[in-house]
């Protein structure tokens, strides 16, 4: 039966109930779901895919399996149940930085975009009214993107250890809800999915009431009236910025290592979707110049974000004043720059992150094994970069790679769908522009995969299928004479 949408008009504030009908309508015109194809294993405990997170990118690329067959599907994710991913917890922007005409993870279909999400509520006039897209509205609309596509989320489930075993299945060890077996595992985990904060040796070892990393909870209401640090000069750092200020922080000094602040973000500049498709086509070399050159550059924080620090007379900016030496002095922090010392009460590091996947517990048994760039590239003398070195090298469908061949059996069997992979991948894992790119790509990739790995079982169900398309009673053979045609015998 086909579904019948309420309404086509585009900009109408139809309802969300309107909207999902319209939907329905454009995957049953797409054929979404298709029929399931995965051989049965006869195990039903047995998933074929496993995601660990349910943030953005765990969510686009779980869809993007559904939408090629895959039913034995589950997410996991450690979070309650609408707080999975930043959106809601550490970020502190008041709007996305992404611009809103992107598509994100709609995945093709128009009537699953963001817009088409709150134009359903707002209408036209309130999608033309909005600058960029309120972050607890991104979040609203994620809550709505899993349940609409009606996607197998387990929340509160946190991973202990991913143990690959050859052909076997990979299992994967949860702190409190036993374990899980499949035949892929696709890491969904964010930003830090391989490693963790990076901390300035000069601050890991000071008690932590006095620092907290940009991605830890902190209390803003309880740094009104104090002097408050942060260091770093990106996008992050001057959220932070602001949202002490907001709360009522006595003073906000930014310590900036660089002397100036950075103006260019140099891949928005040049994203398309020819660099989205071919740049995993580059040779290693072109791959690494890219991103030398735009973490040279680095990355600037959106000119909103710090206009709404700049307008507070208690935010001072600190240029060329990265931290030499930090202690505990007075019932507060004693922190030396080379252009001089800062009493603060406390101390924000917007310093990004490392990629270490050492110090991850879930990946201990792989970490060594994984290929990193600096097993497989050189780069001249001039142009070392710590950062890109330990990124993972990956596979075309962003599946990890053995550091020695044969030393870890399986481990192509899990799927990096994180940030680290952009400098194998390009910038389809980075946010929420090119999400959809990456998960088709990982989807088409398991596909693959799975079906080369069950080839026996489809060929046996090729050489077994006998329904006729044909019943025998569409015809009758001609039993008469034949006579020859005389005048082309002539």
């Amino acid at each position: 039966m086909t579904t019948t949408p309420e309404s086509v008009q585009v900009g109408d504030r139809i309802g969300l109930p309107a909207l999902e009908a319209r939907l329905r309508h454009e995957m049953e015109l797409l054929n979404l779901p298709p029929k399931p194809w995965v051989p049965d294993s006869g195990d039903p405990a047995l998933l074929d895919v496993l995601v660990v997170g349910g943030g953005l990118n765990g969510l686009c690329v779980a869809a993007a399996l559904k939408f090629l067959g895959f039913t034995r599907l589950r997410i996991l994710d450690r979070a309650p149940a609408g707080r999975e991913g930043p959106w809601v917890t550490s970020a502190r922007m008041e709007t996305l930085r992404t611009e809103k005409p992107v598509a994100g993870p709609a995945l093709g279909l128009p009537s699953l975009t963001f817009r088409a999400w709150y134009e359903a509520q707002h209408g036209h006039a309130g999608w033309t009214a909005m600058g960029k897209i309120p972050r607890t509205d991104w979040m609203d609309y994620m809550v709505w993107y899993r349940q609409v596509l009606d996607l197998p989320v387990s929340n509160g489930v946190e991973v202990t250890l991913i143990r690959p075993e050859g052909t076997a299945p990979v299992l994967v060890e949860t702190a409190a809800h036993g374990t899980f077996r499949a035949r892929r595992v696709v890491l969904a985990t964010g930003i830090d999915a391989l490693g963790g904060p990076a901390v300035p040796p000069a601050i890991a070892a000071l008690d932590r009431r006095f620092w907290a990393h940009s991605s830890d909870p902190i209390d803003m209401p309880a740094l009104k009236g104090k002097r408050v640090g942060v260091v770093g000069a990106g996008a992050s750092a001057m959220d932070n910025a602001a949202a002490a200020l907001e709360a009522g922080a006595a003073s906000v000094d930014l310590l900036i290592r660089r002397a100036e602040m950075p103006r260019v973000d140099k891949f928005t500049g040049i994203g398309s979707k020819g660099m989205a498709h071919g740049f995993f086509g580059l040779p290693p070399e072109e791959k690494w110049r890219f991103f030398r050159i735009a973490n040279a550059a680095q990355l600037p924080a959106p000119r909103p974000s710090v206009l709404r620090v700049s307008r507070y007379d208690n935010a001072r900016f600190h240029f060329a004043s990265p931290i030499l030496s930090a202690a505990e002095d007075r019932g507060g922090l004693r922190v030396e720059t080379p252009r001089g010392v800062h009493r603060l009460d406390y101390l924000i590091l917007a310093t990004g992150f490392t990629i270490a996947p050492e110090m991850r517990p879930e990946l201990r048994l792989i970490a060594p094994h994984i290929r990193r760039w600096a097993d497989a590239y050189t780069p001249p003398p001039g142009e070392e970069d710590a950062g890109l070195a330990a990124s993972p090298y990956l596979g075309p469908s962003y599946e990890f790679l053995e550091r020695i061949p044969g030393a870890c059996p399986g481990l192509e069997r899990i799927i990096c769908f994180t940030f680290p992979a952009v400098l194998s991948h390009g910038k389809l894992t980075s946010g929420i522009p090119s999400v959809s790119d990456g998960a088709r790509r990982v989807a088409e990739g398991l596909a693959r995969s799975i079906f080369v790995e069950d080839r026996a079982k489809i060929r046996a169900a090729f050489d077994a299928y006998a329904t006729p398309e044909l019943l025998g009673d569409e015809w009758q053979p001609w039993e008469g004479p034949i006579e020859e045609d005389s005048s082309a015998a002539a």
